[in-house]
């Protein structure tokens, strides 16, 4: 037999059959989404419900969590009010023909159209080709270049900043309870946020009511101990909903021992005092920092124009010179055509750019136009604790218990899925019948226990790839 022959045409046969399947094989056009907020979500789920059931068409999301959170609710996770689990919804329950990916973004090659993504303990890569690409990869909270700031204080921005936030409440709760001396346990006492917009006023209002309704079943401790103090660099606070609702959402805290400090700023924070540009000096071992948002820093290096650090995109949220790529969300500018000012970087907006890119995305590979975004926002509200809330919504304001009223309800209407608005509703229900939960369930142990699981990963991995 001629075994050299008998090779041949075995592999003349397979490469034919190669070149068969290759040439009837359908090119897929991707799109890729970077970002798992508001936005990203959103249109992801537009184009899950659309063009991702199509066999010519691979939809892929890569997010840095496997599940999205619903960020107005964060401050009732710091407050004990909600579970984790309540305010957050796995993005396979949302996406059921989505291609997810979790892992983090490194870099965007807008010449040969490819993102680089990095996952897993080892930080491996992999390479993303894309056809349209969808920029919603949110902000990062913005320490000012404040000394110490970055390294000591506590953000608001994420879930488990929000767990974090709780966890530090209860645990410096349970250290002045063992501590004898008084000035230290003074400061550790002290609950310094700085930041008078929406998150650092309802963070606030949270951490007020957490402190002061557990430190009554410590005995070791004296309630008029606790200090929990706002520091903002404005006039008013809350200075979207306008001066009357901020100023009486400043009166309302005041009544409940809130302190202020306004048209005043942190020039630093370190060795557990806060240091302000007035001269004072604040002994506090906790700070949680809501003084604004930088942008991605994936971003910073590419080649587009940005306005305060966020992605400039016309109309129609596509990135001016670059087709085929969007952006929206907190790292996009996106213009007002009315008012000819950026429009906020809210949920609200958030959600509707997402949709409308998705809708753009579907009406230019159907060989359509793309459409405009335009969108008024019909009010903006706030929870400041204790059953209390301010709102403006139509142009009307509401205050107290009816802004607070509001605020849930809207809220909880807004919660994607019945499933969490369900457990969110009977959770608020429960919480009117019995006591806080003083339970600390993320201590020093679980830190250091998961710094250790990490290391080992990264020397497992660096040794694989050795």
């Amino acid at each position: 037999m001629n075994w050299s022959s008998l090779s041949a045409r075995l592999l003349n046969s397979s490469l034919h059959e190669l070149d068969r399947v290759m040439a009837t094989e359908t090119v897929k056009t991707r799109v890729v989404i970077l970002g798992g907020g508001f936005a990203g979500v959103e249109a992801a789920r537009y184009l899950d419900r659309t063009i991702a059931t199509r066999s010519d068409v691979e939809v892929v999301l890569v997010s840095e969590e496997n599940y999205t959170v619903f960020t107005p609710m964060l401050h009732e996770v710091a407050a004990g009010d909600l579970e984790p689990m309540h305010i957050c919804n796995p993005l396979r329950e949302l996406l059921k023909k989505v291609t997810i990916l979790t892992a983090s973004v490194e870099s965007i090659d807008l010449t040969a159209r490819k993102v680089s993504i990095s996952y897993g303990v080892g930080l491996d890569h992999r390479q993303l080709s894309f056809d349209q690409l969808v920029l919603a990869l949110g902000s990062e909270t913005n320490y000012a270049s404040v000394p110490g700031a970055a390294d000591h204080a506590i953000g608001i921005k994420t879930l488990g900043d929000a767990i974090l936030v709780r966890a530090q409440v209860l645990g410096l709760l349970e250290t002045a309870n063992v501590e004898p001396d008084p000035v230290r346990r003074k400061a550790m006492l002290t609950f310094v946020i700085v930041g008078g917009g929406f998150a650092g006023v309802e963070s606030t209002g949270a951490i007020n009511d957490l402190a002061r309704e557990s430190v009554t079943r410590f005995n070791q401790l004296d309630p008029a101990d606790i200090r929990v103090l706002l520091i903002h660099g404005g006039a008013v606070i809350l200075p979207e909903l306008g001066e009357a609702l901020g100023r009486y959402a400043e009166k309302n805290l005041r009544k409940r021992k809130v302190e202020f400090k306004l048209k005043t700023h942190v020039k630093s924070y370190s060795a557990g005092t806060v240091s302000c540009d007035d001269g004072e000096n604040i002994p506090a071992d906790m700070v949680v920092w809501a003084a604004g948002v930088s942008s991605n820093p994936a971003l910073k290096s590419m080649p587009f124009e940005l306005q305060k650090g966020r992605i400039v995109v016309d109309f129609t949220l596509e990135v001016p010179g670059h087709p085929g790529i969007w952006a929206a969300g907190d790292c996009a500018a996106v213009i007002d055509p009315i008012s000819k000012l950026p429009y906020p970087p809210t949920a609200q907006h958030a959600l509707r750019e997402g949709k409308r890119i998705g809708k753009n995305i579907v009406a230019r590979l159907n060989g359509g136009a793309a459409k405009p975004f335009e969108y008024k926002a019909p009010g903006q509200l706030a929870s400041i604790g204790r059953r209390t809330g301010v709102a403006r919504i139509f142009g009307l304001n509401f205050s107290g218990w009816i802004g607070w009223i509001l605020w849930r309800t809207i809220y909880l209407m807004k919660l994607p899925r019945f499933e969490k608005k369900l457990r969110v509703g009977l959770q608020w229900f429960l919480n009117v019948i019995f006591e806080r939960d003083l339970a600390q369930y993320f201590t020093r142990q679980d830190v250091e226990s998961l710094n250790r699981l990490l290391n080992v990963g990264k020397k497992k991995a660096d040794s694989a790839k050795a």
